[in-house]
């Protein structure tokens, strides 16, 4: 079992350890690191944890560890991937892995150059629900999918440096869009090549110089295209959704806020409800076990287990870069109105990928459109004919 240090004592590096040490017991984390100190002496007395510091150097540079879980801002990601690199570590980065795709990519060439262990902490990707809906569309339940939505609302992130455009590196599609992002690449087949995409973002809400509202559209070279959704504005709490339509089947997916555990209180309580819940009176939503049902503990099995097995896990810091690129793309769409290419320093997909629409014979003379069973128990199928196009309708009993 590895040891680990910690960069970062805020609101993720809360999820992260309370993962670690509620479903990896064995899981020792040996350090640390946090900007303020008197947050920092808090946190470690609430998880037990028995070394804390203020330096990164200090904490990436403990003799007793090998893997370093890094949850901080978004400008400190290449600063400690490169420390890390340096010492030797094995780096767990949060999600976005960069401001920019540039930034992704000098942080995948320090890794890979110095062969250290990479993974991305895309928990969204690691839900129980996802994971058994990414198994089903791989064992081809749903047929080839054709197009998928993901959406994630809620009323804005909780620190201060989300919201300088600076340190952070955009706005809602950079702290959400990624997530998004990436469970369509799941769904899709992240092989499968992103080309384009459109994206409309504006700021109608916060007064900050990033967006706080997105849409975008990404198409895939199989033609199949992937939606998401994105606020800091949404009032109610956090939504979380995914669709995934196929040639044969279609999944529904409801994360959070209607979580299946609804609560009316009419008093009130001060006890902690939900993430981004914006209130602990009227209907409720609780969450049965959030480190689970965000994915948080399926992420820490995979990146261990590979950690021990010395596999690639799931999701890479490359993962993390082809995202960065698309957002890159989604962000520029934003600016031009216009579908604007996806540009990759290096695919390490398939260059070719079978388009979607597949032509299914109903007999020697026609494909099949539609089949249909009417209300008088008939069965209607639409046809076109393969030598002159004509679409016909013939009933049968």
């Amino acid at each position: 079992m590895p040891k680990f240090a910690v960069l970062g004592s805020g609101f993720i590096s809360d999820f992260y350890i309370k993962a670690l040490q509620q479903y990896r017991q064995d899981a020792e984390i040996v350090i640390v690191q946090g900007r303020n100190p008197d947050k920092l002496r808090k946190f470690c007395e609430t998880y037990h944890i028995p070394n804390q510091t203020t330096s990164m150097k200090e904490a990436v540079g403990h003799n007793e560890v090998d893997m370093v879980i890094v949850g901080l801002p978004n400008h400190l990601h290449l600063e400690a991937v490169d420390r890390c690199a340096k010492a030797g570590k094995g780096i767990l980065m949060t999600k976005p892995l960069g401001r920019n795709a540039e930034e992704a990519w000098e942080m995948l060439q320090i890794v890979e150059k110095a062969g250290v262990f990479h993974g991305y902490l895309e928990d969204l990707v690691y839900t129980p629900k996802t994971q058994k809906a990414i198994k089903s569309v791989r064992n081809g339940a749903i047929g080839t999918v054709t197009w998928t939505r993901s959406r994630e609302t809620h009323p804005g992130p909780h620190s201060d440096w989300f919201w300088d455009i600076e340190m952070a590196g955009g706005g809602a599609i950079v702290d959400l869009g990624c997530h998004c992002i990436e469970v369509s690449r799941n769904y899709i087949g992240k092989e499968i090549k992103p080309v384009e995409a459109m994206c409309w973002a504006d700021t109608l809400v916060k007064p900050i110089a990033a967006e706080d509202h997105a849409i975008g559209l990404v198409r895939y070279n199989t033609g199949a295209v992937a939606q998401f959704e994105v606020s800091w504005a949404f009032r109610g709490g956090m939504d979380l959704r995914d669709e995934v339509s196929g040639t044969d089947g279609t999944i529904w997916l409801n994360h959070f806020l209607r979580t299946g555990f609804e609560m009316f209180s009419a008093p009130g309580q001060d006890a902690y409800v939900a993430e981004k819940a914006e209130t602990g009176s009227g209907w409720l939503f609780p969450v049965g076990d959030e480190p689970v049902e965000l994915g948080y503990t399926n992420m820490f099995e995979n990146m261990i287990s590979s950690f021990q097995s010395n596999e690639t896990p799931d999701e890479t810091f490359y993962d993390g870069y082809v995202v960065n690129a698309i957002m890159d793309t989604c962000y520029r769409s934003a600016k031009t109105k216009k579908w604007e290419p996806v540009e990759l320093k290096e695919w390490r997909g398939e260059d070719d990928s079978s388009p979607i629409m597949r032509l299914r014979e109903y007999d020697k003379e026609h494909y099949l459109i539609k089949e249909e069973k009417l209300p008088n128990g008939s069965v209607k199928v639409v046809l076109k004919n393969k030598k002159t196009g004509e679409f016909i309708q013939r009933n049968q009993l």
